[in-house]
């Protein structure tokens, strides 16, 4: 349980979808698949939350910034899931 960056599956999750952590397939290679499905489900969690965030139309740089917001977090889970099924 100590190979998550920030403490918890739950930060790194906050962390990755604010782009403080970049994410590619070495950042796993030391992840259990237990903690890979775990990290797997904060991000949908942080995605739901991030999905009911709507900004208001006119607010192109709210708009913006969540779209690279998801974005950061359905590359991720892409990433883990190739990382899990190579396991």
């Amino acid at each position: 349980m100590g190979n998550f960056i920030g403490g918890s599956a739950y930060a790194m999750s906050r962390d990755i979808a604010e782009g403080l952590i970049l994410v590619n397939a070495n950042n796993f290679k030391k992840f259990t698949v237990a903690e890979l499905k775990q990290l797997s489900f904060e991000l949908d969690k942080v995605q739901k939350e991030a999905r009911s965030e709507q900004p208001l139309g006119e607010d192109t740089q709210a708009i913006q910034k969540r779209g690279r917001k998801l974005g950061r977090i359905t590359t991720a889970l892409q990433i883990i899931n190739q990382a899990m099924m190579k396991r």
